[in-house]
């Protein structure tokens, strides 16, 4: 089931953060670098890369944690921690989105009674812009008014850029930055490539994967969003090998 890349790392002969093979065991069993000085648990190691490999496909913590024969707490702290890994490394390696730009916002949530569409009550508020043959940034947010919508897209794209949004008054000022096409949705869905039809499968495709959890906490919802945006980034990549490189590598931390 591990990959090939972790296969002298499990063994003890390569170091999981510097890729040195000078390690030595240590009385309490562990290995220590001799490069990195990087101390840490080969069992725990395996542990990990294995519910790591679970997480790549998808797998929920209670059905992983019962694959692996493990408790369910450790198995979601673990995957809690990638999702921190996740973030820390979207936001390190981060570039302002230009050229052709999808934004549109939305609202995750379990099914409430009362109010409906933008301003429903106890939802979680979603912002999201889509470079066309490019990537997705999201982000919560929380309102939709023109100063939260435009400060983000102030931050987060280049001036000059082609928006293409829904008519929504939020985004009335958009023509300060960039060209800024609109679609009336009441109309058509699209009018040549005045549409924001990619941003909005985003949208589908992160739901979708969010109905499995059975509901997830507002606190947490953070967390799901930009692992999924970071799935979707790198839906064509061996999501794997990314991650193993994203948590075992020097831009990572030691494991517990």
């Amino acid at each position: 089931m591990i990959k090939n890349l972790a296969a002298n790392i499990l063994r003890g002969r390569k170091c999981v953060y510097c890729s040195n093979y000078g390690l030595y065991r240590l009385a309490d069993r562990r290995v220590k670098c001799r490069k990195c000085r990087r101390v840490y648990s080969l069992k725990k190691l395996q542990r990990d890369v294995e519910i790591l490999h679970y997480f790549c496909l998808e797998l929920s913590a209670s059905k992983t944690a019962k694959a692996l024969e493990l408790d369910y707490e450790t198995v979601y702290s673990r995957y809690m921690f990638f999702r921190r890994k996740i973030i820390q490394y979207q936001n390190n390696s981060f570039r302002k989105l230009s050229g052709e730009l999808e934004i549109d916002e939305t609202y995750f949530g379990g099914k409430r009674k009362g109010k409906r569409g933008r301003g429903a009550f106890n939802k979680v508020v979603v912002f999201g812009v889509l470079e066309r043959n490019g990537k997705v940034y999201t982000t919560v947010v929380p309102d939709v008014s023109a100063e939260t919508l435009m400060t983000e897209i102030k931050d987060k794209t280049e001036k000059g850029s082609v928006y293409y949004t829904d008519c929504f008054k939020s985004y009335k000022s958009l023509k300060r930055y960039g060209k800024h096409c609109r679609i009336n949705k009441e109309h058509a869905f699209a009018k040549g490539r005045t549409h924001i039809n990619g941003i909005e499968g985003f949208w589908s495709f992160a739901k979708e994967r969010f109905y499995k959890y059975h509901g997830i906490s507002k606190d947490n919802y953070y967390l799901y969003l930009k692992e999924m945006e970071f799935r979707f980034n790198h839906r064509n990549s061996d999501l794997f090998k990314k991650m193993f490189k994203i948590i075992y590598s020097d831009f990572g931390t030691d494991l517990p």
